[in-house]
């Protein structure tokens, strides 16, 4: 086996890993597959057996491309590129596909990408690759340019923030299944105040229509009550399925993917809709998996 060869393979056994530590730093797969690329182009630029821990390395090279990648979109974005829902992962309702599973790394819900969305890049740095994938602050730290400590805090920061949010789901995936299902029942037969009885008090709803209608968001039961019974009369055709590891669905009309809906339950109750409607991006995602 030449050099190349040998590196080639090297790299390879790290890659499903890499790509889930750039998912969750971007919330873009394209975007991680191409941070991914570029780590093997830096790699390709390194004598690697002088790595003493290649994983470790390539990890914190990710990170430094996603964190690059984060602050030059965060500039976009003030040139008003419009804000959008992170890329969904979809599954059938009764298993996780082996190579999404690999991507959610430990941690589920599409709710938690919308958070760290909201996070600022070094936070989001620090927290996904401390909290989510066991990286020691002194090797986070130079990578953000700040001492250990410093990390530290921008994780503990970004920790509150998660935890304020409600992004965290209940543990019992069977007992979300039957919220939803109260949820779906109470919308298709018009029942107002059965709707509101399975929301929280303060839940919030996000829809992203892409570029004609970007984003939204509606707050409370009533409102979000009275939102699930107006989309119930466009007759949609609903398919059950894991959006992130957490129960939602996948909505179709004529035919055509109309919406990707995720589902955040806390304490038996929703506290978070998630919608994806943007029509080029639904055309994006691979919904073969729910094909009977």
């Amino acid at each position: 086996m030449d050099e190349r060869d040998w590196l080639a393979e090297r790299f390879e056994e790290h890659r499903t890993h890499l790509r889930a530590v750039a998912y969750r730093m971007l919330g873009s797969l394209s975007e991680a597959d191409d941070a991914v690329q570029e780590a093997w182009l830096r790699l390709n630029r390194t004598d690697a057996r002088e790595l003493d821990n290649l994983g470790a390395w390539l990890t914190t090279v990710v990170g430094r491309i996603s964190l690059n990648m984060l602050r030059s979109r965060k500039t976009r974005r003030e040139e008003q590129l419009p804000e959008r829902l992170p890329d969904p992962l979809v599954d059938r309702a009764d298993g996780i596909d082996p190579e999404h599973e690999a991507l959610l790394a430990d941690s589920v819900g599409l709710a938690l990408l919308v958070v760290l969305e909201t996070l600022s890049p070094p936070e989001r740095l620090a927290f996904v690759l401390h909290d989510i994938f066991g990286v020691p602050f002194d090797e986070i730290a130079p990578i953000v340019d700040r001492s250990p400590e410093a990390a530290r805090q921008l994780a503990s920061r970004a920790r509150r923030r998660v935890r304020a949010e409600r992004a965290v789901p209940d543990a019992d995936v069977e007992a979300q299944w039957e919220v939803v299902d109260a949820f779906l029942a109470a919308a298709r037969e018009g029942d107002f105040d059965r709707l509101v009885a399975v929301l929280d008090p303060d839940v919030v709803v996000r829809a992203d229509f892409g570029r004609v209608g970007g984003p939204r968001e509606t707050r409370g039961a009533a409102a979000a009550a009275r939102q699930a019974l107006g989309y119930a009369k466009l007759g949609l055709d609903m398919r059950p399925a894991l959006i992130n590891g957490v129960p939602g669905g996948v909505a179709f009309r004529h035919g055509q993917p109309f919406s990707i809906g995720a589902v955040t339950i806390r304490n038996g109750k929703i506290v978070e809709l998630d919608f994806l409607n943007d029509p080029e991006r639904l055309r994006q995602v691979d919904l073969t998996v729910l094909d009977d």
